[in-house]
């Protein structure tokens, strides 16, 4: 047995946690940033300021260098002083270095005579700090000095040393601050970033609720809160809503199309099993079981155009095809069919030109050929003409009859599905009454409508209308 995986983090506790990461990192850079910025604007002014003293003891310390008279009796001893050699104290130095007011300055002259390399300095002088230092700044081994090294006449050199601890304490000083500041920063953004994410998820929670429900109570239908164009949440609130819509109307053809399967499936199921056991019940002639297999054959014929037409009712809009149909062509087909299925009909076709539309032939031919049949049937003995044309930038098929016609009751409830007026009805005219909803449903699904023109002595009329937007419906000259 597997042990099951840990729960992750939250999503409010990862935007927490990242914006905690985010702030750290800011702090971070910001922080390295001032250290760098402030740590250069000090050593540079310390820099300036040993060289400000520089200019200022250079000529001074160049002031005191004075001949050193020889020994008597050595001749080397003559040599420094024509040289130039000079000798400086200790004393005038430290006169300098209190004169210039310099706190944290001291300095040191390194001259080399007779081969040998000889210092004078403050008595502050950092010890450690080598004599053979060439000119130029330096910094002690210990960090806690500046040296400034500039060479001076007679082969010596003038080191300044500024006490640069300042700069130490500084430095960890800023590291105290930063080691204490940055926790706390990370704390704060930690709980902000909490706070902040549990806003922002708000509406999340309510669209989880809000789908728990739907789900729960079936209601697919049902509005999502804070659904619109807004932010992403509104926009995704928006989709989940078409999606939730889309899965109804799945659900509804579903649901219709088992409802119309049980209705109108049940009657010639049982007509069919009822002529079956009649046949079997007893002996009976050839010409006898001749007659009752074409009643069957009829009956199976009728079962296969039924299931036909619910699975056409039952099609998903977007199993749609969009592809150039000519409607002539349907057109003259539903003619043809037509006058098999009764010759002695009166169906004429009227097309003078070749209409083309994008769709989906299969379901359009099926349209056309629903509401020619229906007019052949509910209007024996009447002419039927079916027209195509162009129209408004679409196509309109239109199938009429001079029949009869209904009555605006009738006609109003035309095109529901299993609808089937009582004189139809009496007169059996093997349909089901889907013919003309599923006529209604093809308009539907090509963005169309179905118009049914009607009235008492005055024949029937059935408008396809197809549009033509995106569908580029062209009409050419008659072939």
């Amino acid at each position: 047995m597997t042990a099951g995986r840990r729960p992750g983090l939250t999503l409010r506790a990862r935007l927490a946690l990242w914006a905690a990461l985010a702030t750290g990192l800011a702090v971070a850079l910001v922080a390295g940033g001032l250290y760098l910025s402030v740590n250069g604007f000090l050593r540079q002014a310390q820099e300036q300021r040993l060289s400000s003293a520089l200019e200022a003891v250079q000529g001074r310390v160049e002031g005191l260098f004075r001949p050193r008279p020889p020994e008597a009796g050595g001749m080397e001893d003559l040599l420094p002083s024509l040289l130039g050699v000079t000798t400086i104290s200790q004393s005038d130095l430290e006169r300098i270095a209190r004169d210039l007011n310099g706190q944290g300055l001291n300095l040191r002259v390194v001259s080399t005579q007779g081969g040998q390399v000889q210092a004078v300095g403050t008595q502050a002088f950092p010890a450690g700090v080598p004599l053979t230092l060439s000119p130029g700044l330096h910094q002690s081994g210990d960090g806690a000095f500046l040296v400034l090294v500039r060479d001076l006449r007679g082969a010596a050199r003038l080191h300044i040393s500024l006490d640069a601890r300042a700069l130490g304490d500084a430095q960890r000083a800023f590291g105290r601050a930063l080691t204490l500041l940055l926790p706390l920063a990370l704390a704060l953004s930690l709980l902000v970033g909490w706070v902040v994410a549990g806003r922002l998820l708000r509406p999340v929670r309510s669209l989880e609720t809000a789908a728990r429900a739907v789900g729960e109570g079936g209601d697919l239908r049902r509005p999502l809160p804070g659904a619109g164009q807004g932010d992403e949440l509104a926009r995704l609130a928006l989709t989940l809503q078409g999606s939730f819509a889309r899965l109804a109307d799945a659900r509804d053809r579903e649901q219709s199309f088992l409802r119309a399967a049980a209705h109108d499936l049940r009657s010639p199921l049982a007509a069919l099993t009822a002529r079956v056991e009649g046949s079997l019940a007893r002996d009976r002639d050839a010409a006898r079981y001749r007659h009752d297999l074409q009643e069957i054959g009829t009956d199976i014929a009728r079962l296969a155009t039924l299931a036909n037409h619910l699975l056409l009712l039952a099609r998903d809009p977007a199993a749609v095809q969009r592809a150039p149909v000519p409607l002539r062509d349907l057109a003259a087909d539903a003619v043809d069919r037509a006058r098999e299925l009764d010759p002695l009909a009166d169906v004429d076709l009227e097309a003078s030109q070749a209409v083309t539309v994008a769709g989906d032939r299969v379901l359009l031919g099926q349209a056309i050929w629903n509401l020619t049949t229906n007019a052949v049937r509910h209007a024996p003995g009447a002419a039927v003409t079916v027209c195509v044309e162009a129209q408004g930038g679409g196509a309109l098929v239109t199938v009429r009859d001079d029949g009869p016609g209904v009555d605006a009751d009738t006609l109003a409830r035309l095109g529901e599905a299993f609808y089937r007026p009582d004189a139809s009805r009496n007169l059996d005219t093997g349909g089901h009454g889907l013919g003309l909803a599923l006529a209604r449903h093809v308009a539907a699904l090509h963005g169309g409508q179905l118009t049914l023109v009607s009235a008492p002595g005055q024949g029937f009329a059935a408008q396809l209308h197809l549009p033509g937007q995106g569908a580029g419906a062209t009409a050419g000259p008659e072939a």
